[in-house]
């Protein structure tokens, strides 16, 4: 076993376990070569059938990306400009505090129309189906569903992120009337096809016919694992392509060789992906130092993430990560690399679980050289883990469970008849303790850990509680 995978496959098996991920795969791509690929679990939980780095997943949102590589090269092309208004191509009637929406708004998220739920409600659909059926087929019919949507915008153009979904249905159109053809021809045509990426799709017959995809799938309420189904032709610019690790890797090293392709032929310039790159707006949220100490490298604003054109730009640590995540509530992926360190990762899942953007910088850290185990949110979960567990009064008069949930604690006192959880926030959390707070009433109530060799106690308002169990 390298040192690579020595690193990797406990991290990524414990992660898939604690989250009931069926399917993981991964890829790392560096100096213009791939260096590790690997697939874990299951494809195909009920069939027993292994995932491998060819198995084939949703990719969800990184399709943006494709997306605005396509506006790229149009406009590389003369076509349109990313400042044209939408209303130049499409009968877009809305103007955000009075200003036209511009091509690049909607790239980069920024039209001031806060996101209209269309993406999540048919995703859901395809999971839980519900009586009120939302049916969206054509760029057409999405205009019809913005129709009324002018008086929910929030900002001006270019003043504010708000994530939309239906922007990017939009851009696929602007891209099939200035190019001639559809959206998912033009991709093929002169993205994927150029790249030879020859197993990445848009269609169900495509992906049915291919011996290696991976069941998208989910788990019921009642804990059970279930097929899904993905929202073919329902999704498209927007998040609709299927691939594999294999084929996103070159993707990526097409990125990292600067709009080169692995024959030395040029499917976009340099110029432009740049443009991709540049951060345009900050997303919403901000770096939270008390779980794992100040950020390091150029976060001190506490802006851990900017958006571009499709692409989000990052710190991991002193380093800039381009990348975009992806999630269609069956499978969830993450591009991530690094190119001032010719770098990348990409990684797929069959269902949503360990967050696939944690595993990528988990990835590129091994591979760097250094030590994932003390990035930010690897602390942070060790140390909030290392809290969890049962614990009593004296004598073991009252009895409160305490377990992780994404970023908090959860407290529980343990009483069949009248059970009480209880959210903490942390406040400071360090190797020898930390301090929490939470609400009673309208009060703010302290609740602190205090760590003294494998001894673990909690005071809780008038409680001191001793961790008898985890």
């Amino acid at each position: 076993m390298d040192r690579l995978a020595r690193r990797l496959d406990p991290f990524v098996l414990a992660k898939m376990a604690a989250t009931r991920l069926p399917a993981v795969s991964l890829a790392i791509v560096k100096d213009g070569d791939v260096i590790y690929r690997r697939g874990y679990g299951m494809r195909d939980w009920h069939e027993g059938l292994a995932a491998t780095p060819a198995t084939l997943y949703s990719i969800g949102s990184v399709t943006k990306s494709f997306t605005c590589l396509a506006i790229m090269q149009l406009q590389e092309q003369g076509l349109l400009s990313v400042d044209d208004p939408i209303s130049k191509y499409l009968d877009f009637p809305h103007r955000p505090g009075g200003e036209e929406v511009r091509i690049r708004h909607f790239m980069s998220h920024t039209s001031g129309i806060p996101a209209l739920g269309f993406a999540e409600h048919v995703l859901r659909q395809a999971v839980r189906p519900r009586p009120a059926l939302l049916s969206v087929g054509s760029p057409e019919d999405m205009l019809g569903f913005m129709d009324q949507a002018g008086d929910w915008a929030h900002a001006k153009p270019g003043e504010r992120w708000f994530y939309l979904n239906e922007g990017y249905v939009l851009l696929g159109a602007v891209i099939a009337k200035t190019s001639g053809i559809g959206y998912e021809e033009y991709i093929r045509r002169h993205v994927t096809g150029p790249l030879g990426m020859d197993r990445t799709f848009f269609r169900r017959r495509d992906v049915e016919a291919d011996p290696d995809a991976a069941v998208p799938s989910f788990f019921d309420r009642e804990g059970h694992y279930r097929a899904a189904d993905y929202c073919y032709g329902k999704i498209t610019a927007e998040g609709g392509l299927i691939s594999s690790v294999d084929d996103m890797a070159k993707y990526i090293q097409m990125y990292l060789a600067g709009g080169v392709n692995h024959a030395g032929e040029r499917i976009i310039g340099a110029a432009s992906l740049l443009e991709m790159q540049q951060p345009r707006v900050a997303t919403p949220p901000e770096y939270y130092p008390p779980l794992s100490g100040e950020p390091a490298g150029e976060a001190a604003d506490r802006h851990p993430s900017w958006y571009g054109y499709g692409l989000q730009v990052a710190q991991l640590g002193r380093h800039r990560v381009v990348g975009h995540g992806g999630s269609v509530f069956v499978a969830t992926a993450e591009m991530a690399f690094i190119p001032e360190e010719q770098l990348g990762v990409m990684v797929l899942a069959n269902a949503s679980g360990y967050p696939c953007a944690q595993t990528a910088q988990y990835a590129l850290a091994a591979a760097m050289g250094h030590d994932p185990e003390e990035l930010p949110f690897v602390v942070a979960e060790r140390r909030l883990e290392e809290l969890e567990g049962t614990y009593e009064t004296y004598k073991g008069t009252v009895t409160v469970s305490v377990k992780r949930r994404g970023s908090f604690l959860i407290a529980e006192t343990q009483n069949p008849h009248t059970p009480v959880s209880t959210v903490l926030i942390p406040e400071r959390v360090t190797d020898d303790g930390a301090l929490f707070w939470t609400l009673s009433g309208v009060n703010r109530l302290p609740v602190e850990f205090i760590r003294s060799g494998d001894r673990v106690e909690m005071i809780q308002e008038r409680y001191k509680l001793r961790r008898v169990g985890r």
